[in-house]
């Protein structure tokens, strides 16, 4: 994606569902080969953030760009053209399970372009290589570990060999310490790639650990925007009570425990 500026903006996002609107105008920028995570509890809207992103949900207002294109004008060639460039690692890995791992990472190659089947071939094992899985090529899926699922979707996030990878949560449900080898690899593809990296996380830990920037969403609004060592130093309640790690339970008031989440911050 050949921009000036911005890979990735948002304005003024809006979605809603049904009644019930889960992103409340916000508005960011992501730049090239820059690692952004979207930081947030259960519920905060980063998932819906994620997959607006990536133009899987279509704003209800607003607009987000990727690459130059406005993805809630786009048409669906247009989108076609965006998604190629881009690489979208689900939380829980979303492997077919009547395919072999190798089979898995082939996939987009099959299905989006006009390799051969010896080039594919090749291109698969430079992607498990590149997530240390070559061995397991011809494993099934249910044979895989959690955290050799969640590479084995990676590989196939890079197949295309992506401008930007995006990660929902893709430490969730991994023990602390194959989660931290999840995130050592996020480090190493960032520095061999020069890829930009967005990753959707509620885990502090891994966050501070990979971001160049951290978004903060709480009740589907943008609370910060700021490197690791400016949210350190954040003094404003509710990210000081997420990384203190302070629970709801201590708001005393029904009344107020809900008007933390409905009213705008």
């Amino acid at each position: 994606m050949d921009v000036d500026g911005p890979i990735i903006s948002g304005r003024d996002l809006r979605v809603q569902y049904g009644d019930r609107e889960i992103l409340h105008g916000v508005s960011f920028d992501v730049q090239p080969k820059e690692t952004i995570v979207i930081l947030g509890g259960s519920g905060s809207g980063k998932s819906t953030l994620l997959r607006t992103m990536v133009g899987l949900e279509k704003p209800t207002s607003g607009a987000v760009w990727v690459g130059g294109t406005n993805l809630a004008q786009a048409s669906a060639a247009e989108l076609d053209e965006v998604r190629k460039k881009i690489g979208l690692s689900f939380q829980g890995g979303a492997l077919i399970g009547s395919m072999t791992v190798g089979e898995n990472v082939a996939l987009p190659l099959r299905e989006l372009t006009n390799l051969e089947a010896s080039t594919i071939e090749v291109v698969v094992r430079i992607k498990l290589e590149q997530v240390g899985l070559i061995q397991f090529q011809d494993f099934m899926p249910s044979q895989l570990s959690g955290g050799m699922k969640k590479r084995a979707a990676l590989a196939r996030a890079m197949a295309m060999d992506p401008e930007i990878l995006f990660f929902d949560e893709p430490s969730a449900g991994l023990d602390p310490i194959v989660a931290a080898g999840i995130d050592s690899l996020i480090l190493n593809l960032k520095q061999a790639l020069a890829v930009t990296i967005v990753v959707v996380t509620h885990e502090l830990a891994s966050a501070f650990l990979i971001a160049d920037r951290i978004i903060v969403l709480d009740g589907g609004h943008i609370v910060a925007m700021a490197t690791t060592d400016e949210l350190r130093r954040s003094t404003h309640p509710r990210i000081q009570q997420f990384l203190n790690r302070v629970p709801d339970s201590e708001v005393s008031d029904d009344v107020d425990h809900l008007r933390l989440y409905t009213e705008r911050i």
